[in-house]
């Protein structure tokens, strides 16, 4: 089967389709939806350059699309076309356990012609971070809910001892309900890791953002 990725640069939408490459897919692309400026991803917040890394360093093409929130629907199934028009047959998801966000995914694929594959889907929080660590891959948090997650931890390697640490206050340590959000360093699926550099925060949309860059190794020397 050959596969998208719906990437929104984190951890889960990663750990989702390193579970299905594993499981013998082969991966076409990655898409993700961009503001309207076509600068930086929806969701996270990443630099559109960080993302173009992600996917040169997985060895695929990035397919992006921008659009405000009311038209992000109608624009993610045309994004989706784009890749099934490409070769791909289903996109993959990272969601695990929210409903509507599953029922909106196999609706947009449907309209798309695609097969909406969820690897992750209702599987235990602690299995899928041990999964992960285990893989080898890291992430950094990059956005946290104000009021719900401390902004120090902004920029820090979701580790064990950071997932215990925010568990402890209530939070899901996958934080499937948009409690905080990750960008993927390096892992099994990377060619090679990704050096990224802490620049400043910004408050948007009641979340801290953590702006990160991608360090050009090229240029150094």
């Amino acid at each position: 089967m050959k596969l998208c990725c719906s990437w929104s640069g984190g951890k889960d939408s990663c750990l989702a389709l390193f579970r299905a490459v594993t499981a013998g897919s082969t991966l076409h692309s990655l898409v993700n939806m961009l503001t309207e400026d076509n600068e930086r991803s929806r969701s996270h917040g990443l630099p559109r350059t960080v993302l173009e890394a992600q996917a040169a360093a997985i060895g695929v093409p990035l397919l992006t699309a921008s659009a405000t929130w009311d038209g992000y629907a109608r624009a993610f199934v045309e994004l989706l076309k784009r890749a099934q028009s490409r070769g791909a047959s289903a996109a993959v998801f990272g969601d695990i356990d929210i409903p509507r966000h599953r029922e909106w995914e196999e609706n947009v694929c449907h309209q798309a012609g695609l097969t909406a594959l969820l690897p992750l889907w209702q599987e235990d929080r602690w299995a899928l971070l041990d999964e992960w660590w285990a893989a080898g891959f890291e992430a950094r948090i990059v956005v946290v809910r104000d009021g719900v997650v401390d902004r120090a931890y902004l920029g820090r390697v979701l580790d064990r001892q950071v997932a215990e640490e925010l568990a402890a206050t209530g939070v899901d340590p996958c934080g499937e309900n948009g409690e905080f959000h990750t960008v993927v360093a390096g892992g099994p699926l990377f060619r090679r890791p990704i050096e990224l550099e802490l620049r400043g925060q910004v408050l948007r949309s009641g979340c801290w953002f953590q702006d990160v860059a991608v360090i050009d190794s090229s240029a150094a020397g």
